[in-house]
């Protein structure tokens, strides 16, 4: 069994960035597997890793299939022999240590399906990617209202990104981004793995929201990773439509106006307690120094998470 399966899917991304997430993950544990899905229109990746590792198995789909269809080949291939799976984007990079804590993480806690750490820009600043479930007015506004305009809805948009948290503190989030999300391997054998009528965007939200009804989806900023995020729908007309169009099909699958589910848990996500500010710094200290420390937090008045640090 190996300890985590790791899927990269790439669509004519630059080798060296590929190769500094590739290395992330293997520094990270000894007992992996990758599978380098490629989307790409050739295959002229296929000279640098097809031998690049033992631990990592090139694919080169010929077409671009949309990134949860190409994940899914991998996911498929590891479904009944990882513990966990790792579906990371080839602008990621973290240090050695992030995997294992992870794993540790995992391990005390198995009723959590999903894990994502901190997130930072290159600059390391904040990157704010703990959302709750969009409706079609967030949506809206992120992508089709001008910049200077959007001041005049911060509030809003604030609130669907969580701003008024502490990104310090350990979160149940329901939708978490795709740029790194750590899944129990089997996982998928309940939820199903992405939908892939999802060509591009979406697809990370739809599957975390499966998830969070089963498993605790958790935002665990004891470990930080760097991600380029370059926003991409909002540079290119046709990535814009593809965005548009998962949108449609998302709201289609769960609902426009009448979704009774999204209003119950972004009512708990925005409402929530989560851990004090001032007791951050102590417990991050004594998860260093490897104490026993078990944290609870406060899901409004319908939940209670309990999470075991170490």
């Amino acid at each position: 069994m190996i300890d985590i399966s790791c899927s990269i899917v790439v669509f004519h991304n630059p080798v060296k960035e590929i190769k500094n997430a590739i290395n992330s993950f293997l520094t990270g544990t000894s007992n992996v597997k990758l599978y380098l899905v490629d989307n790409s229109v050739d295959d002229n990746l296929r000279f640098t890793f097809d031998s690049f590792s033992p631990l990592v198995e090139y694919i080169y789909n010929g077409k671009n299939l949309g990134y949860g269809s190409a994940h899914n080949i991998a996911i498929q291939k590891t479904i009944n022999s990882s513990r966990y799976h790792l579906v990371l984007n080839p602008d990621v990079e973290f240090d050695a240590t992030v995997l294992n804590r992870l794993i540790k993480l995992m391990e005390q806690n198995p009723d959590i399906g999903l894990v994502m750490p901190k997130i930072l820009y290159p600059n390391g600043s904040m990157q704010y990617l703990c959302k709750i479930l969009p409706s079609p007015a967030h949506l809206f506004l992120r992508r089709f209202i001008p910049g200077p305009l959007k001041v005049l809805f911060k509030k809003t948009l604030d609130k669907y990104e969580l701003r008024n948290k502490d990104y310090n503190s350990i979160m149940e989030t329901p939708n978490l981004s795709g740029c790194f999300m750590f899944i129990r391997t089997s996982v998928f054998n309940e939820v199903g793995m992405f939908d892939e009528r999802f060509f591009l965007y979406m697809e990370d939200t739809d599957l975390c929201r499966r998830i969070n009804e089963r498993y605790k989806t958790i935002y665990y900023p004891i470990v930080s990773i760097i991600h380029g995020y370059g926003k991409a729908s909002y540079k290119n007309f046709r990535i814009m439509k593809l965005h548009l169009k998962s949108s449609i099909k998302y709201f289609n699958k769960w609902g426009w106006f009448n979704d009774k589910e999204r209003g119950a848990v972004n009512t708990i996500a925005i409402s929530s307690s989560y851990m004090l500010k001032n007791k951050i710094k102590g417990i991050t200290n004594k998860v260093n120094a490897g104490t026993q420390e078990a944290v609870t937090i406060n899901m409004g008045a319908t939940r209670q998470v309990q999470i075991n640090l170490n």
